[in-house]
């Protein structure tokens, strides 16, 4: 069973290096994350410090799930900071090893965001995804609701470009 647990911004400092393991394997994967290759642990480890820090400043929740006490997922929630968005939080990067896919670590990660964002007095949540892959499927079996595509949104790490679905789930 997966320990899915928030975690606090002094966790996330200590497990930057797992969290570039999970990232840097998407990446590796051609998951269309903001990354292109090749991917430094440099570049991960920078990343992740700026987002510890924004769960700091409390703009983050960050979620990880772990597999008999190992890191292999995670995922985020970011709060909108304009003033005319305090009901507003954006999805963030769910991302799962790929040694620990078919788990349900997704869903599981997505309802704990899910959970912490409604507790955080958000009612309205927004993501992106890449078009035609496996997270598609997920948020729409969660009851995200498609909103739109946008064409060549971005980049696959492979350097193929990317169709993004937006989507959106109403937690009230």
């Amino acid at each position: 069973m997966p320990d899915i647990r928030k975690l606090s911004h002094a966790e996330a400092l200590d497990l930057i290096p797992a969290l570039t393991d999970v990232l840097g394997d998407c990446i590796e994967d051609n998951a269309s994350v903001g990354f292109m290759p090749p991917f430094t642990q440099d570049q991960g480890a920078a990343f992740w410090r700026g987002v510890a820090d924004a769960v700091g400043r409390g703009e983050v929740l960050l979620y990880g799930a772990f597999v008999d006490a190992e890191l292999v997922g995670t995922v985020q929630i970011g709060f909108a900071l304009k003033p005319n968005q305090p009901h507003r939080a954006d999805l963030m990067k769910l991302l799962v090893h790929r040694k620990a896919r078919g788990r349900g670590l997704s869903t599981a990660l997505m309802k704990a965001a899910e959970a912490g964002a409604a507790e955080a007095g958000r009612s309205l949540l927004v993501l992106d995804t890449a078009k035609g892959e496996l997270a598609e499927r997920i948020y729409e079996k969660l009851g995200w609701q498609r909103s739109g595509e946008i064409p060549d949104y971005a980049l696959y790490p492979d350097g193929r470009f990317c169709d993004t679905v937006i989507f959106y789930k109403r937690l009230v």
